[in-house]
């Protein structure tokens, strides 16, 4: 990711009428669905209905089905609808064995289904990568084949590709090793709604805190990520990728606090966050240049120089003019960004700092 322009996928303006999609767990708990059917002798439904956790019923189509012995294995393409998801067309498949007598359900990361190595996720460090909630569905699923019969299965969850494919998530920082998590709870994706990337913000806070890591920096981007990472030397468990999600973070922290915050993000993005923005992408509004000569008259300018910056065409051209004239703008604009992120956070307990960056890495300004 870059810090200018925005990386984050904007939402096209008929949004509203995208098409939904599934989530991998929602897919997984189908594919499951139909290795039980088949495991136990029966022709699997074709479409596969699923039980979604509001409690609506979906169909999925079977895209796989292997009868091997004591073990049967189907699959089900992922259709995450209109929404640009990393997994979308992926192979969610489910191995199905008997397990021992009174065992119950035992889940085992199959192929592209990573491992939990980390505490402070919602599964313990050791346990393959599926989620509460598909977790129960799965597990809600069998009951509905197997009514009031025993239901000791071993559930094999794999995602063809998916270790690959989880090279393009935040997975490796969050402890989750092997391949993809299997997420969802509500078994509907929402077109560009970025649930899994907000996801991945509290679960990365929840992981810093389980280590006991008292400092953590949020960063808007990979440049002013690794700046800030180099700046005070901080590990990889204390990095936030947050992107746009600032008020996501903020409120996250409020309720699930650290003893520090570093915000730290390109100067555009901040003074948006300055100007009271709690979502930076650029299809949530532009910095206002009255706003920016304001700071500027802050940053001890002229009239002449509060003027030049109103004329301006970009805060990054305005930032060059104030560093010309030694004016520090960017030192206010941190510190007016830092004041929205206190009263968003809204818990004193957290100490809160922005550090605005250059495309170069290079630190500019700093709140006070």
């Amino acid at each position: 990711m870059i810090d200018d322009p925005d990386e984050l996928p904007e939402a096209p303006d008929n949004a509203a009428s995208l098409r939904r999609g599934w989530t991998t767990g929602a897919c997984a708990t189908a594919a499951v669905k139909a290795a039980v059917q088949a495991l136990m002798g029966r022709e699997p439904d074709d479409p596969i209905p699923v039980t979604l956790p509001a409690g609506t019923v979906t169909h999925f189509t079977l895209a796989t089905l292997i009868r091997d012995g004591d073990h049967v294995a189907a699959g089900v393409i992922k259709d995450a609808g209109d929404d640009p998801d990393v997994t979308h067309g992926a192979l969610v498949t489910a191995e199905v064995r008997r397990g021992l007598p009174g065992s119950g359900i035992t889940f085992e990361a199959g192929e592209g289904v990573g491992t939990v190595t980390l505490p402070g996720l919602p599964i313990p460090p050791g346990e393959p990568a599926i989620n509460p909630v598909p977790r129960q569905m799965m597990r809600q699923a069998i009951a509905e084949v197997m009514g009031s019969e025993p239901s000791d299965f071993v559930l094999r969850i794999g995602v063809e590709n998916g270790r690959k494919l989880a090279e393009r998530t935040m997975n490796a920082r969050l402890g989750i090793i092997g391949g993809l998590s299997i997420l969802g709870t509500t078994g509907i994706v929402v077109p560009y709604s970025c649930a899994a990337w907000i996801n991945s913000i509290h679960r990365g806070i929840d992981v810093a805190r389980a280590a006991g890591i008292t400092h953590i920096a949020a960063s808007t981007g990979s440049t002013s990520e690794a700046a800030v990472k180099a700046l005070y030397d901080l590990g990889e468990q204390a990095l936030i990728d947050m992107g746009d999600f600032v008020g996501g973070t903020l409120k996250y922290l409020r309720t699930h606090p650290v003893g520090r915050l570093t915000i730290a993000g390109g100067i555009a993005k901040m003074a948006k966050l300055g100007q009271g923005m709690a979502d930076l992408h650029s299809a949530r509004g532009a910095p206002n240049h009255d706003w920016l000569a304001a700071r500027m008259a802050e940053a001890g300018g002229t009239s002449a120089d509060c003027e030049a910056v109103r004329r301006a065409n970009t805060v990054l051209e305005a930032q060059a003019y104030a560093a010309a004239r030694n004016l520090p703008l960017a030192d206010v604009i941190a510190s007016a960004a830092r004041l929205t992120a206190t009263a968003l956070l809204a818990n004193p307990a957290v100490t809160v700092e922005v550090c605005v960056f250059d495309r170069a890495g290079i630190l500019i300004g700093r709140s006070r």
